[in-house]
């Protein structure tokens, strides 16, 4: 469903808010489609000078919804959605400010490096299980996480799926600032408010000299793909994408 990500302007403030609480934010294709869209059709609007990602309380997002792999796991087949999705992150042209809340899974945690600036609360719990789950890591995130962790912080969250808690990730500097929850979505607000004041084409170049080049990103997320959809067909995916939902089932 569709109006599980709602858009909003603020100003020259574009919110982005993933919006299914009972799932906890699972991540369908749809959902992805949504995004991709915002995303692109921010980026061509010039009244539009900086994109936010929100969750809901507690949940910024559980990552994919599971029953997506295990589509392609038992033999369906996926869509683009998520591809687009992450070639519009890697491609973003606005800065992107996130505030993250509790739950932060998989693309939930990947999402935040592609951003500017991320706020999270004390409560936040930034975790990848894809090798758990028979896996590879995805948006970028064999590259991004490294620079920024260093080999073996991103180790630590990328292969042993170890979970980092909100200070851990700002000591780490994947995240920006930790904020209490009742405060989140003003601190981020208050953000955007700035960098949507900031004169655009000084502040553009400025993003993209940090940045760097986008095509060893884009390249990278590629060979992730790749790796990924071989991944999901995998007995050892299957096997394992297979326990956790029966795990949930049973839970």
């Amino acid at each position: 469903m569709t109006d599980h990500i709602l858009i909003e302007r603020q100003g020259a403030v574009q919110i982005i808010r993933m919006n299914r609480p009972d799932k906890k934010n699972a991540l369908t294709r749809a959902m992805y489609a949504k995004m991709s869209s915002a995303l692109v059709e921010g980026d061509a609007d010039p009244a539009v000078r900086v994109h936010v990602f929100l969750g809901v309380p507690g949940a910024f997002s559980a990552g994919n919804d599971l029953a997506d792999f295990l589509v392609v796991a038992t033999g369906g087949e996926g869509g683009n959605e998520v591809w687009d999705f992450l070639m519009a992150l890697a491609k973003a042209e606005k800065p992107m400010v996130s505030g993250v809340d509790g739950i932060a899974v998989g693309i939930g945690t990947t999402l935040n490096l592609h951003c500017d600036l991320t706020f999270a609360t004390p409560r936040t719990l930034f975790r990848t299980p894809f090798v758990d789950l028979g896996l590879v890591p995805e948006a970028g995130s064999s590259l991004l996480a490294p620079q920024i962790l260093g080999r073996q912080g991103a180790f630590a969250l990328l292969g042993l799926g170890e979970g980092f808690s909100a200070e851990r990730a700002k000591a780490a500097g994947l995240i920006y600032e930790v904020v209490a929850g009742n405060a989140l979505e003003g601190a981020v607000l208050a953000a955007a408010d700035e960098i949507a004041a900031k004169p655009p084409q000084a502040l553009k170049i400025a993003r993209d000299l940090m940045r760097g080049p986008r095509e060893d990103l884009i390249a990278r997320i590629k060979v992730e793909s790749e790796h990924f959809h071989e991944r999901l067909k995998s007995d050892e995916a299957r096997a394992a994408l297979t326990a956790f939902m029966t795990r949930k089932k049973a839970g």
